[in-house]
């Protein structure tokens, strides 16, 4: 079974190597942006599954996905992320996609997920679309900010800057500053520590 991995940090898209290559029967190749995905297709080389990291440089959301899906070969196609929601995993799966894998997995569902995809089935974990439902229905900061602000409210709660924030969402710089002086508004946060501070509270992240 022959695996590509794209994915922009080096040590996730390592750790995912290691899991998989323990297999015995499972080859993998890897990419750190879309644009290398690509590039591996067109030069011809077969792939049973590719896995493409949802916030990526060159994604833009499901256009990458949709792209990838379109190229000539067998491969089938599937959504790794630390970010999207419960929305982004189904629209991803009704355009086609074999599945769609949160980076909360352990080494052996991962494992279990790409064998099960690799034979042809969507993959989608139940407790993630529970755990997704849950927050959405209790936390009213949820539903006052938009999905791409609750992304750039995640990566504030991880301590990113600016700048690492709109590489990991492939938007520009400017964008992010807009998205977090608007979430602050809407919130009621005066700065970065006391927006994440309140979504730690709130169970978001």
């Amino acid at each position: 079974m022959r695996i590509l991995i794209a994915d922009d940090h080096d040590l996730l898209r390592d750790t995912l190597v290691t899991y998989l290559q323990r297999e015995g029967d499972i080859s993998t190749e890897t990419a750190p942006d879309l644009a290398g995905v690509v590039a591996i297709l067109d030069a011809g080389t077969p792939f049973d599954l590719v896995l493409l990291d949802y916030a990526m440089p060159g994604m833009n959301e499901l256009e990458g996905l949709e792209r990838v899906m379109a190229m000539p070969g067998r491969h089938r196609v599937a959504l790794i992320s630390g970010t999207a929601n419960r929305e982004t995993a189904q629209k991803a799966l009704s355009a086609g996609a074999a599945g769609f894998l949160p980076k909360t997995l352990t080494a052996r569902s991962l494992v279990n997920a790409v064998r099960f995809m690799s034979m042809g089935e969507q993959y989608l974990p139940l407790g993630f679309m529970n755990a997704q439902e849950e927050v959405e229905a209790a936390h009213p900061l949820t539903q006052s900010l938009s999905r791409r602000e609750l992304e750039v409210l995640e990566g504030l709660t991880h301590g990113k800057s600016n700048k690492e924030i709109a590489r990991d969402l492939d938007i520009r710089e400017p964008t992010v500053k807009l998205h977090v002086k608007t979430l602050y508004r809407k919130i009621g946060a005066a700065n970065r520590t006391q927006a994440a501070m309140m979504a730690k509270e709130a169970g978001l992240f």
